[in-house]
């Protein structure tokens, strides 16, 4: 079958993997070659992803039966519709149904209207004076976000980001001059995780929990990122996500695809949940409408079933049974020096793959071109895959000294100090509960 990916990141290089391992003949558009694609590949178009013309020019050229979109940005752009009104079946949302992650607001309505839960506390606002009454009267700290589509890096948190309320509606003030509108929600204490599922609409088939490290430096410090890196266990849990937790999430993650096919803007691909995790049990933050980068690179590289299989069964309403190897993963992405604030570009890196693969490593390519030139955002990333969370953390350490360049990593991604202090930090919180192992 000839598939075309739709995007060239670190998460679409796993995806391409996946997809070939499957028995794809794989074609790829994105912004730049990525060396890892650009391998898999039997034919790569350059185009910006959010050009859709320019897109289904090439996707009728090559003959495509089926679709995989990778990114966000090009769903917020209705892509999927356009490959559905072509003929061609796309593993992805519509336009419409996307709206769960490029409009916040939508998002927050539907759990409400539809009693979803893991709900928050939340209320959009235009007018300046009526936010900074409800932020006083409401009284204590609040997340202030951008409606939109943000790359995770335009969500403001009192305590984290923010000093104070007063510096939360100053935030939000300035996010109403520009947008015209902001939403205002409570904020949840806790340790956030990521609850990955693949949905035809009425299944909705999880995947193995992970955890990503949004901070660009260790012990969690500095600005938030698009993720440094992300640990996933054999048992597919978490060590402080309880089985009773897990449920709950899967519930919510259940209960959403059936609000959207009630509202009439069915949910097709896959769904990403961004959960809390506090005291009284997992919390939504956020939907994002396809895989997490680095997430996808925990998951699917684990991925027993075929991935052209479960694509077939998301797009024409079959989705069967998705099973995963029982596994441990580190992810490890290593960035441009300065990244995200102000990130080295147009400087060359030297892989030596053949020492990766010999540590027992994957490797994965995102914002870096064929020359091996760093373009600005998170370059490439090194998976370990072991029993134990601890041996594959080692794996994923021992490849890293085998990328050089003017790059930085985060050394305590899945390390057991990490980790504990997670656990600890819901213990603090007030969590009853005993640790998994992983």
């Amino acid at each position: 079958m000839k598939v075309l990916l739709v995007g060239g990141g670190g998460r679409e290089n796993a995806i391409g993997e996946a997809l070939v391992r499957s028995g794809a003949e794989l074609y790829v558009i994105s912004k730049h070659r990525n060396p890892g694609l650009a391998r898999l590949a039997r034919g790569y178009g350059l185009a910006d992803e959010t050009d859709v013309e320019k897109v289904l020019e090439l996707a009728r050229k090559w003959g495509i039966e089926l679709a995989f979109i990778g990114p966000e940005a090009p769903l917020e752009k209705g892509i999927v519709d356009s490959f559905e009104r072509e003929g061609i079946p796309a593993v992805g949302p519509t336009k419409d149904a996307a709206r769960i992650e490029t409009n916040k607001a939508f998002a927050r309505s539907l759990m409400e209207e539809y009693e979803i839960p893991g709900r928050k506390l939340f209320k959009v606002f235009e007018d300046v004076s009526e936010m900074r009454s409800w932020i006083d009267d409401f009284g204590g700290p609040v997340v202030v976000k951008p409606l939109g589509l943000t790359g995770g890096k335009g969500v403001k948190v009192v305590g984290y980001q923010l000093r104070d309320n007063e510096e939360a509606k100053a935030y939000a003030e300035e996010l109403i001059r520009k947008d015209g509108k902001v939403l205002i929600e409570e904020r949840t204490d806790g340790v956030e995780f990521t609850f990955q599922v693949f949905t035809d609409g009425k299944r909705v088939i999880p995947m193995p929990l992970a955890q990503d490290y949004p901070h660009a430096y260790e012990d969690d410090r500095g600005p938030i990122t698009g993720g440094m890196g992300s640990y996933s266990c054999g048992n597919h849990l978490l060590p402080f996500v309880t089985r009773e937790d897990y449920k709950k999430a899967l519930e919510t993650l259940k209960a959403t695809v059936e609000a959207m096919r009630k509202n009439g803007t069915p949910y097709r691909g896959i769904l990403y949940g961004q959960f809390m995790l506090s005291k009284d049990g997992p919390v939504l933050i956020e939907y994002n409408a396809r895989f997490g980068d680095p997430e996808a690179m925990n998951v699917l590289p684990l991925l027993k079933t075929s991935l052209v299989d479960i694509a077939e069964g998301i797009v024409d309403g079959s989705l069967g049974k998705a099973e995963f190897e029982k596994k441990a993963t580190v992810v490890k992405y290593l960035a441009p020096k300065g990244y995200p604030l102000n990130p080295i570009k147009g400087v060359r890196v030297q892989v030596d793959e053949e020492a990766i693969v010999e540590a027992g490593a994957r490797i994965y390519y995102a914002s870096i071109d064929e020359n091996f030139t760093l373009l600005g955002s998170r370059a490439i990333a090194v998976v370990g895959i072991a029993d134990t969370l601890e041996e594959a953390g080692r794996i994923a350490e021992k490849a890293v000294p085998h990328v050089k360049g003017e790059l930085f990593y985060r050394g305590d991604v899945g390390t057991r100090e990490s980790v504990e202090k997670r656990i600890r930090l819901m213990k603090e919180l007030g969590k009853d509960f005993e640790p998994n192992s992983c």
